[in-house]
């Protein structure tokens, strides 16, 4: 079977994935040099600081990248970083043709890389498998253009939409295996977002079963208010609690208490309550590019006011709840119309036990 650029650039991307939850800031790349046929080397960006995909791949394939065909899932970059410009070394290696899975969208490199190869006799060509290789750098690409996070909203809800009943029970509306579906789910996330609603009516330990990495914890709480025996306390996570600005002198002890336990950021206020996008940019520098949040219907609903959510999954158990009092998985201030409604694209149904998983990208 002869093999096209899709097979190779399938391999190069299946070497990107190695390095999934472990390259942020930095984008997961792949690269791949071939010459007549026959691989001659292979290259992953495993972390930010160490050698890029197609160094990587280059340094395998030695003096035989002379006349080779080098694929890379994303444009070479042509600035100094913590490494060298790639497109320097790929002039050198006397590559004849890169082609390029998707542009760079970091505004730095965007397009520069691509110019300067051809500039110097490369034939370059861009665009293959870009849909696929955008999914899999979505959270690199939310950064580099908004500096926020990549936000992910999990909620497990019965038919008509609650989390809970009127008297605040929710244990369990889903099933076993949708449960041990959301803990496979946390570990590819850096952080675990719930509000102090939750902390107080369910008690989370918000841990991961299947990995020995847990992701960081966060609490928005602008009252200071999360318990100091929490069970969000319990393992070795790192801890955030997002709060309002306190002034020198007015700390309480509770806030005190809670400072030895986790790290506590301050958050701009906006109508008296948390502004969510300035905490989601603040988390952002702090190293946090993807938060999965599983929190109750009123911080659902803000994020969702303030259109934050990239990308959503309900876990929806078939059975009724009712009652006008009955938690909402998402609630907030809402839309006036329907015709206004949040709308999904890419939008996957699969079946979980006895449970079903909408899942699917904002609009």
């Amino acid at each position: 079977m002869k093999k096209n650029h899709e097979y190779y650039m399938n391999l190069a991307m299946r070497l990107a994935l190695k390095a999934k939850g472990k390259a942020y800031p930095n984008p997961m790349v792949g690269a791949v040099v071939v010459k007549n046929g026959k691989i001659l080397g292979k290259g992953f960006h495993e972390r930010a600081g160490l050698s890029h995909a197609e160094v990587m791949a280059l340094d395998e394939a030695g003096e035989n990248a002379k006349a080779a065909t080098l694929y890379v899932t994303l444009e070479p970059c042509a600035h100094f970083g913590r490494t060298p410009p790639c497109v320097d070394r790929i002039i050198g290696s006397r590559i004849k043709e890169v082609i390029v899975g998707m542009i760079d969208p970091n505004p730095i490199n965007n397009g520069k890389g691509i110019a300067i190869l051809k500039q110097c006799g490369i034939k370059v060509q861009a665009g293959i498998l870009e849909d696929k290789l955008r999914r899999m750098n979505e959270v690199f690409i939310k950064y580099i253009t908004k500096r926020m996070p990549f936000i992910t909203l999990k909620a497990a809800e019965s038919l008509d939409g609650r989390i809970a009943t009127r008297t605040g029970d929710s244990k369990w509306i889903t099933s076993d295996k949708s449960r041990e579906f959301a803990h496979c789910i946390r570990q590819d996330f850096d952080a675990i977002m719930v509000g102090v609603n939750t902390v107080l009516r369910d008690n989370p330990k918000l841990d991961a079963w299947f990995t020995k990495k847990q992701p960081i914890k966060i609490v928005v709480d602008s009252q200071l208010s999360t318990p100091q025996n929490a069970s969000i306390f319990s393992q070795g996570a790192s801890v955030i609690i997002v709060t309002l600005p306190t002034k020198p002198g007015q700390e309480t002890e509770n806030r005190k208490i809670l400072a030895r336990k986790a790290k506590i950021l301050e958050a701009e206020e906006k109508d008296g309550q948390i502004n969510l996008r300035d905490m989601f940019k603040k988390l952002s520098r702090m190293g946090i590019g993807s938060i999965l949040v599983e929190g109750g219907g009123t911080l659902n609903g803000s994020i969702f006011d303030e259109g934050l959510v990239d990308k959503v999954m309900f876990f929806i158990s078939p059975e009724i709840i009712g009652g006008k009092e009955a938690i909402s998985s998402v609630m907030g201030k809402g839309l006036s119309r329907v015709e206004k409604a949040v709308k999904l694209k890419e939008v996957k149904l699969r079946r979980i036990g006895e449970d079903f998983l909408i899942e699917g990208y904002i609009k």
